[in-house]
């Protein structure tokens, strides 16, 4: 369990889902991870779901925005990075090659960020916390456990996120690719590795958000019995734990991680 009050800058900090029915989805995620829900009425009337293991946020649902859905982009899950200044962030990733899918702007008082997509073209949320810092509870079954990068342009990336965060890196070198995990000090960040051979060329470099549980196999098996889509199955990380790879019933691509110490 780990009860978070504050985050560094350069730090994943949340993840909401944008999808084309919000209370499928509801449904869908909290019979997975036995989620709490509260719909956030925002302006337009709509609503932004706040989703709570006892009492604490873990992420949000909410409906795709029209101009999205009229351009074909799927649902999905997006992932923002805390910073001390999104004005200041944006400025910083376009002079590093980032293009600008959203300017920054202020989420009422709870916050204000912007969205870049990097020189691969994956898309990327900035958060400038006030009263929303993001997740107030991490790596413990049924909240976020690991953000992943999976690119078309390994070097270009690693260079990019490095520069804008002030990030590290380590490879480790497995038979299958080389795995990149970003880091900050002794803490890793996130992970990032290069796109599947077998990956459609229509879809881009992207963001995967992870969700822990205790057991990978039983979630995976009810992510099939409740109208998800099983991409990779339950699958060992030696040492490190188990994961699999979904998309969920609207199509939102996520998936899960067993760690081997929960």
């Amino acid at each position: 369990m780990a009860e978070i009050k504050s985050y560094k800058p350069g730090t994943f900090c949340w993840a909401d889902l944008s999808t084309i029915d919000p209370g499928a989805a509801k449904r869908f995620y909290s019979g997975l991870f036995g989620w709490e829900t509260e719909d956030m009425p925002v302006p337009g009337g709509a609503a932004y779901t706040m989703a709570r293991i006892r009492g604490k946020d873990v992420a949000a649902i909410s409906g795709m925005m029209p101009d999205q859905r009229s351009k074909g982009i799927p649902p999905h899950w997006n992932s923002y990075v805390s910073v001390a200044n999104v004005d200041e962030a944006v400025k910083k990733a376009t002079s590093l090659g980032a293009k600008v899918l959203a300017p920054a702007f202020d989420v009422m008082d709870v916050g204000r960020m912007a969205v870049i997509e990097d020189p691969s073209g994956a898309a990327l949320s900035l958060w400038q916390a006030k009263k929303h810092i993001g997740a107030t509870l991490a790596n413990e079954p049924g909240t976020v456990a690991w953000f992943e990068l999976e690119t078309r342009n390994v070097d270009a990336c690693g260079s990019f996120y490095t520069k804008l965060f002030g990030w590290g890196t380590e490879v480790m070198d497995t038979p299958e690719m080389k795995y990149t995990i970003f880091t900050d000090g002794s803490e890793r960040r996130a992970g990032m590795m290069p796109m599947n051979k077998q990956t459609p060329a229509n879809v881009p470099s992207h963001w995967t958000v992870y969700f822990a549980v205790k057991d990978c196999d039983a979630v995976a098996k009810k992510v099939a019995s409740t109208g998800g889509k099983t991409v990779v199955p339950p699958t060992d990380i030696p040492k490190i734990g188990r994961f699999s790879m979904h998309f969920d019933p609207q199509g939102a691509f996520f998936a899960l991680f067993q760690p081997t110490n929960m």
